[in-house]
């Protein structure tokens, strides 16, 4: 293992030249699922992921699960109701003993502070697999996504998402701050459209230029130009008890066949899924022939895997 530990908590850990690399080498370990051919770096010696979930997960686990046992390591998975995480343990004492006895650690939490504390405490690299705050495993996904699919002349993959602009519909959540940060770190622009009161904030987010970002009251002008339409679910986990007024303020952020014709011709949708067809976005516009989510769903296992190869090996040419 490399002497200098990195953790993956937001999306502004890595440099956009480290962004380049991770896109070469998930599209390289793609390549090699895809031809059914053997790549497991981590074989010899064995590594081990932990998998600590506080929030229930379909994508994230099996993403990372199957990632590493493709990668020929192992996985330990834990919850709160199964471990001392759930119990009177401090989040310091358990980084220490658990860090101890794996090589990486992925953690699905609530507040952002948590996995922050984690880190600190811990002797392996942290990846934030999702927090209240930021989703950078999963923008990392979409990115590489765009990537496949409007790929730049020049085969650089920044150069691919360089002056693009990515339409935002719906909550100022976890997914919008990860994106502005995205865009002030690759030099694309983020149109933000949220309800009043629901806005994205830029402090929050941990950006300093306000220029990677416009924010638009009608969601329809936020998807004029764009390249790439995203939204997410208007209720995310830990904010059910406000599902009802969330569905009423969020009545006209609903990405429709509307929305996507105020687009460039050859936008795409994504969305980081689970998707409610008939509220966040159209049946017609994620089941329809501008949608990549799929795609983008299956791309967490591979940027993934290229992710944990980075913190764990370093550079591989």
């Amino acid at each position: 293992m490399s002497t200098t530990i990195r953790h993956y908590l937001q999306f502004k850990d890595l440099s956009a030249e480290e962004y380049g690399h991770l896109f070469e080498r998930a599209a390289f370990i793609k390549r090699k699922f895809k031809a059914v051919e053997k790549y497991q770096p981590f074989a010899d010696p064995d590594r081990t992921l932990a998998l600590i979930f506080e929030k229930a997960s379909t994508r994230t686990r099996v993403s990372f699960e199957a990632g590493m046992y493709q990668m020929g390591g192992s996985v330990v998975h834990l919850t709160t109701g199964d471990s001392q995480l759930g119990r009177a343990e401090p989040i310091e004492d358990s980084a220490r003993v658990i860090s101890r006895m794996v090589d990486l650690v992925m953690i699905r939490t609530f507040e952002q502070a948590k996995i922050e504390r984690f880190a600190a405490h811990s002797r392996v690299p942290v990846i934030n697999g999702l927090t209240n705050e930021f989703h950078p495993c999963q923008i990392l996904a979409d990115l590489f996504t765009l990537v496949e699919y409007r790929p730049a002349p020049s085969g650089q993959p920044l150069d691919a998402i360089r002056g693009k602009v990515v339409a935002w519909v719906g909550d100022g959540n976890n997914m919008a701050n990860t994106w502005l940060q995205a865009a002030e770190l690759l030099g694309f622009t983020v149109h933000v459209s949220t309800p009043g009161g629901y806005e994205v904030d830029p402090v929050l987010a941990g950006i300093s230029d306000r220029n990677c970002y416009k924010a638009f009251k009608d969601p329809r002008e936020a998807c004029r130009g764009a390249d790439l339409v995203t939204t997410d679910v208007w209720t995310s986990m830990g904010f059910e008890a406000e599902n009802e007024v969330r569905r009423q303020a969020f009545a006209q952020w609903c990405v429709d066949e509307a929305m996507m014709k105020l687009a460039k011709l050859d936008a795409l949708f994504m969305h980081c899924l689970p998707a409610h067809r008939g509220e966040e976005v159209a049946a017609d516009v994620i089941d329809g022939p501008q949608s990549v989510v799929w795609d983008e769903a299956e791309n967490r296992m591979h940027a993934q895997k290229a992710l944990m190869e980075y913190l764990l090996l370093g550079r591989v040419a």
